[in-house]
């Protein structure tokens, strides 16, 4: 059956032109029919054409059509894929971080493409204008529907469907490797018996040998890594000297470089005669062409490395070469298991432990072993594909249950009830117990409860639910009447529902907050830094003993209070980033740590902001920028400017220019006088105008006043640049107390008492009232401070000394 005589007009959307015997059985129910449907196939069958049915159906009817990606890393490759749909004029669009989202054009993509987290993320926030197109979906693909049984995604990814339904109940399509009850998703998703379908290993394009092999375990687990690497190529060897290909999975990018240059030296003592070295072409070929030098020399023995962290040019260059057979032996991370389809005769899983940066070391998902696995057999190639892990031998069973008994998916929703309700109830879809209840029902848990009863601890239900609900009471995330059991978040439950974040970390936050609040501590940079390293989310973080030095080095001198090795990682890695220069040793966790701190630090800042002030909020929102561009404190505000980053500031800031003020008075010939080009130096000038800037006018304020008297006077801020929320705060204090007036880093004034704060959207001008008293002191130094919570501008401050006669 040919996609032009099935789909005419969508035949060049297709990367083949025939349609398989499993694609042709799904067919009907994913064209002829508008019912819900869930396809279990072995890997490499082909699911991916169902789901591009699935799409050509909703893009025929004049629908959008939703594909919710495993990982990240993927997203963007479906985005390269399906620019053959952008050639039949239907848009394709990534939606990715908060920053980086256009809503316009997410609003008018005929595809979307979008993460579990992400699109948790954004039916949370699906009734304001930015993400009110994620209601207008008309048919949601799930791929890989089996990751509901995934550690911590697999709970986010079941109630963000759950939601999905009930705000605009598109057609669900959900996709799945091979797994044992199937129905029970089914029944989950409401797809029927006539558009349920279980594709078994018949359906595979080349059958599948799959086994377990052990290693000797020794003591230094760098050693264990190449008694592991020499097992793998052991397995590996028959298949290469017969021009087989192998794919062998590593648990870090930086191993799969580590392994493919010891590869190289194994495969010459064994006399392995594989790559092409002989191929002058592909020589001259592959040293133009390649980005990475140790990648440049690897390939000419037909040995590669494959991870995230390659450029698009080198990765997209090692899958073409590899199918065409000139790499013959490829080392990868798990993630090209989720991705591109490249086949190897055979497949060795040589790590089934990975480190994790948010985690530390962890089993690989059984999940991922098994979709891994799937890639054995070169389909036209091979009869036969060859699939082995490697263990040690007090694992091997449970990897023999696996590769025989296959994985059940069940929920993973229990682990994080509480996380997850209180984002419910934060929307205002859960107003009472019963809606707590009705949402359950909508949920894979329910549904999986109800077969295994027992596990789920159904009986029950109903009094876990409400132990739940008066946990969140307790904790001051929910707040619940007495008389009706009616129940509403609170502004922390809110907040922490808003910014995704788990409740242990948003009530540390709340904390840190009503101490700034009641004046028991003044917020500092450190205090920022420490509140986010202690994070929740970071609670699994480890120290390798060969970071311990760094981190000390980092953190010599700093009282880092009850912070675990973890922590103090943590903290070093963002004190180091602030600084614009991480130690190598911290380097390979460094980014995913900073992302997810620099979301932290922005939830952060809105706490502070709610319950602390727009000072302490600023504090935040600067540590943030610090984080993210690596620039002095006195620096920051210059990465406020749109087409400022970390290099042009700190170029900026060599040259004395530290302020998007200063930026403005230096004129073009200023900037190019410190290194810009007139072209980007006039760029730099609107964007420093296009901020606000604070000029302040005190009035008739006195030079002394009387012991005794008192008189009321007037400071006018005045906003001469683009309006912008502002706080507003006037302190006096006591000259003769021995603490500084500021100190850098901090929210405010140190030892002040505050007379007067104001929080104001600041368009032009406000007058603030202050009043000068005649105290028991020779002087009074009042200070008045403008601040924006939600720019990383210092906050502008000035002070006038009124003598006391």
């Amino acid at each position: 059956m040919e996609v032009a005589e099935v789909l005419p007009e969508f035949a060049d959307a297709f990367a083949f032109e025939e349609f398989n015997r499993m694609q042709r059985e799904a067919l009907p129910a994913l064209l002829e029919s508008e019912e819900n449907v869930v396809a279990s196939a072995p890997t490499a069958s082909g699911k991916t054409a169902l789901a591009e049915l699935a799409i050509c159906k909703a893009l025929a009817d004049g629908g959008t059509a939703l594909f919710i990606a495993p990982l990240r890393a993927l997203t963007n490759e479906k985005e390269d894929d399906w620019d053959r749909f952008e050639e039949l004029d239907y848009s394709v669009y990534v939606v990715t971080g908060e920053r980086d989202l256009n809503p316009r054009r997410a609003r008018h993509a005929d595809i979307l493409v979008m993460t579990p987290e992400k699109l948790d993320s954004a039916t949370r926030k699906h009734d304001s204008r930015r993400y009110d197109f994620v209601t207008d979906v008309d048919v949601c693909v799930i791929d890989e529907v089996h990751l509901l049984d995934a550690d911590r995604r697999g709970s986010v990814l079941e109630v963000t469907i759950s939601r999905l339904r009930r705000l605009c109940d598109p057609r669900i399509v959900a996709l799945s490797a091979t797994m044992p009850n199937v129905d029970d998703v089914a029944a989950w998703l409401d797809a029927p018996e006539e558009t349920t379908f279980e594709f078994g290993d018949e359906y595979r394009p080349v059958d599948l040998n799959a086994g377990v092999r052990t290693y000797t375990h020794g003591e230094n687990t760098f050693a264990d890594k190449y008694r592991r690497l020499y097992r793998a190529l052991d397995l590996a060897e028959p298949h290469l000297r017969e021009d087989g290909q192998t794919l062998v999975f590593v648990s870090s990018r930086q191993d799969t470089v580590q392994a493919a240059k010891k590869a190289r030296d194994e495969i010459a003592e064994r006399d392995l005669a594989i790559g092409p070295r002989g191929d002058y072409d592909f020589h001259a070929e592959s040293k133009a062409a390649l980005e990475n030098d140790t990648l440049r020399k690897s390939v000419l023995d037909g040995v590669a490395f494959h991870h995230a962290g390659l450029s698009k040019n080198d990765r997209d260059l090692v899958e073409e070469w590899f199918k065409e057979g000139r790499i013959e032996l490829l080392f990868s991370t798990s993630t090209l298991a989720w991705g591109v389809n490249l086949p190897a005769r055979c497949v060795v899983i040589r790590d089934t432990k990975i480190h994790d940066p948010l985690e530390g070391e962890v089993d690989m998902s059984p999940l991922d072993v098994l979709q891994m696995l799937g890639r054995a057999g070169r389909p036209g190639y091979d009869d036969v594909g060859y699939g082995w892990v490697v263990c040690d031998t007090a694992e091997a069973d449970k990897y023999r249950r696996l590769l025989r008994d296959g994985k059940e998916i069940e929920s993973r929703l229990a682990e994080s009830l509480e996380t997850h309700l209180n984002a419910e109830i934060a929307m205002g879809t859960i107003t009472d117990l019963e809606d707590v209840m009705d949402w359950l029902e909508t949920t894979f848990y329910y549904v999986r409860g109800q077969s295994r009863p027992d596990e789920y601890e159904f009986p029950n239900l109903r009094g876990r639910v409400r132990d739940c609900l008066e946990d969140l009471v307790d904790r001051g995330f929910v707040e619940m009447d007495d008389a009706d059991l009616s129940i509403e978040a609170t502004a922390r439950g809110m907040l922490a529902s808003k910014y995704y974040l788990r409740l242990e970390t948003a009530a540390r936050f709340a904390e840190l907050c009503n101490r700034v609040a009641d004046g028991d501590a003044k917020l500092r940079t450190g205090d920022v830094l420490e509140a986010v390293a202690a994070a929740q989310e970071f609670d699994s973080v480890s120290a390798r003993q060969s970071e311990r030095d760094a981190i000390n080095a980092v953190l010599v001198g700093r009282d880092t209070g009850d912070l675990d090795a973890g922590d103090r990682k943590v903290l070093a890695i963002l004190r180091s980033a602030a600084n614009g220069s991480i130690p190598s040793e911290l380097r390979s966790d460094a980014w995913v740590i900073r992302q997810n701190a620099t979301r932290l630090v922005s939830a952060l800042g809105a706490f502070l902001d709610r319950f602390a002030g727009p000072h302490a909020a600023n504090l935040a929102r600067r540590t943030e920028a610090r984080i993210e561009n690596g620039v002095a404190e006195d620096a920051v505000g210059l990465v406020a400017i749109d087409g400022v980053a970390s290099g042009r500031a700190s170029k900026l800031s060599k040259e004395g220019l530290s302020t998007p003020g200063d930026v403005v008075a230096a004129g073009v010939e200023g900037l190019v006088d410190a290194g810009l080009s007139e072209g980007v130096a006039e760029g730099v000038i609107e964007g420093a105008q296009s901020l606000p800037a604070i000029e302040l006018e005190w009035g008739q304020f006195p030079d002394a006043i009387g012991i005794g008297e008192n008189e009321v006077c007037e400071v006018t801020v005045r906003n001469v640049g683009e309006p912008a929320r502002a706080g507003i705060r006037v302190t006096v204090n006591d000259r003769g107390s021995d603490a500084p007036s500021n100190r850098s880093g901090t929210d405010g004034p140190d030892d002040g008492v505050e007379m007067t704060s104001t929080n104001t959207y600041l368009r032009d001008a406000e007058t603030v009232p202050i009043g000068v008293f005649g105290a028991d002191a020779d002087e009074l130094e009042f200070t008045v401070s403008v601040a924006f919570p939600e720019e990383p501008l210092l906050p502008i401050e000035e002070t006038r000394t009124v003598r006391v006669e």
